[in-house]
């Protein structure tokens, strides 16, 4: 008898409609992941009990770990499906549970969700680096081997939204920007020319949703599929908007 992947979807045809579960079983084969998987009921949409339903939606592009758009729940926790491995999260043959990062994000359709409400806030922090034109401007302004260092592990955040969902402060009760938006505004001003806005960015953090709605869970930490120092970040946010509060504060007539 040959060996089949059971996955269970939660599934939900807009954000207006009830979610239902809904089970598929495709032939297993070695190095398998989650996305070859979902192409695989793509291909074939009938369910496990031989009915033929619509195609499971999802998001996917560079299927390498690099834009974060195939983040889903796998199992109760949020991960990047491309680099997850059939065998790894059931190795066993066990029932393999996919559902879409809705407690962070608001639902579109089965395993998508909108994920604007993290680029409305790279907009609020000035997530970039501003450039005076596209003429020559000579050599750019010299950083530190360290500060290049700890900036490259920060450039590595995706926008994939899985330190959201690990958040337990980030929900429908809670304005916290999330753990990624503290990350961005620490390598956005470190940079030689980026922390020209330093002043604006930390002030967006000491507003409502900012830094100090943090609870120091840590969860995004251990949820970051880029192993980002998210909350080395938090605690360095922490110091530089209170520095900047009392700065303030001291230099009020």
């Amino acid at each position: 008898m040959s060996k089949t992947v059971t996955l269970r979807i939660r599934r939900q045809d807009s954000p207006s409609q009830e979610s239902r579960w809904e089970e598929f079983k495709i032939p297993h084969q070695p190095g398998l992941n989650l996305i070859a998987a979902l192409m695989e009921i793509q291909r074939n949409p009938v369910n496990a009990t031989g009915e033929k339903t619509t195609p499971v939606v999802w998001e996917a592009s560079c299927l390498e770990k690099v834009c974060g758009a195939c983040s889903m729940v796998v199992n109760g926790q949020a991960m990047q499906a491309c680099a997850t491995l059939v065998d790894r999260v059931a190795p066993n043959g066990e029932t393999i549970t996919l559902e879409p990062m809705s407690k962070a994000f608001p639902m579109v359709r089965d395993l998508i969700v909108d994920r604007a409400k993290h680029f409305d806030q790279l907009k609020e922090i000035r997530g970039w680096i501003d450039v005076d034109g596209s003429h020559d401007l000579g050599p750019g302004p010299r950083m530190s081997p360290e500060d290049a260092e700890v900036m490259y592990e920060l450039s590595k955040c995706m926008s994939c939204g899985v330190c959201y969902e690990a958040c337990p402060n980030v929900n429908e009760r809670s304005p916290f920007m999330g753990p990624a938006i503290m990350s961005w505004v620490r390598r956005f001003n470190m940079h030689p020319t980026g922390k020209h806005f330093s002043t604006e960015r930390l002030e967006a953090l000491m507003g409502v949703g900012g830094v100090n709605d943090c609870g120091n869970s840590q969860n995004c930490v251990k949820a970051c599929p880029k192993g980002i120092p998210l909350t080395t970040s938090i605690a360095a946010m922490k110091r530089d908007t209170t520095l900047h509060g009392l700065l303030g504060f001291l230099q009020k007539p």
